[in-house]
């Protein structure tokens, strides 16, 4: 599977950016792809890698460039318990202060880049991101309604989107919930949103999961959650993408 590094220029600065496509000389669709709020690290690379497998090209940025190159903090190979809390206290004031304004800026850039890309083919494209990069996701599909055919979420907090933005989503929709991070009773409040604006999606929390399931490098990885994010996110695409 080719992979590569690329920069990717936007207003403020250059963002490092990590590529991965099949290798068989052809056009294939483009994926937008936010890491979670640990960045770009092996196991996103790996994820990266085995999406590109089912024929797409996938880029993922390192939306926290404006700190330097990713990783941004140190990370152990495992990020348990007894280390996620201290490295959290010092991702989330980058987390807080990677504004909407940031975030649109932004995907303007990684569209266009992804977009330009030889072995993508024209058409619309489909994002995905999980934790943070859930909501990011959210952001870049509300921000370009006629670009992003299919957006994906997992354990995200794309309520925090907030109704006015959930409701002109104009792309199809998975949001994959932690069960620790959304009640039912959320769950049915964000459905509601969803179903009131006629947006063609499914929104589901994951049964025994904790938030970021999805990451094997962390404690709270669940394998069965990772399988049964695969089938819905694969479907997702083929369903938005597979015409291009």
């Amino acid at each position: 599977m080719p992979t590569k590094m690329l920069q990717i220029p936007t207003p403020d600065g250059q963002a490092d950016t990590f590529a991965a496509f099949p290798d068989d000389g052809k056009q294939h669709p483009g994926v937008l792809m936010y890491a979670d709020g640990f960045g770009i690290r092996p196991v996103v690379r790996e994820m990266a890698r085995e999406l590109a497998g089912h024929g797409y090209y996938v880029l993922v940025p390192n939306f926290f460039y404006r700190h330097g190159p990713a990783p941004v903090v140190e990370l152990p190979e495992h990020i348990g318990e007894e280390t996620r809390n201290e490295l959290m206290s010092r991702l989330m004031p980058l987390i807080e202060g990677h504004t909407v304004e940031r975030t649109q800026r932004d995907a303007d850039a990684y569209l266009g880049c992804l977009t330009a890309q030889p072995e993508v083919s024209a058409g619309p494209v489909a994002v995905t991101g999980y934790c943070i990069g859930g909501l990011l996701a959210v952001r870049t599909a509300v921000a370009h309604p006629g670009r992003v055919a299919a957006v994906a979420g997992f354990h995200a907090p794309v309520g925090a989107a907030g109704p006015d933005s959930v409701r002109r989503l104009t792309a199809q929709v998975h949001f994959g919930h932690a069960a620790t991070d959304l009640t039912p009773e959320a769950l049915a409040e964000l459905n509601q949103v969803l179903d009131a604006a006629g947006v063609d999606y499914t929104s589901e929390i994951y049964p025994g999961t904790v938030h970021g399931f999805t990451m094997a490098d962390t404690d709270a990885f669940n394998p069965a959650a990772l399988r049964l994010h695969w089938d819905r996110l694969l479907p997702l695409l083929d369903r938005a993408l597979a015409a291009l």
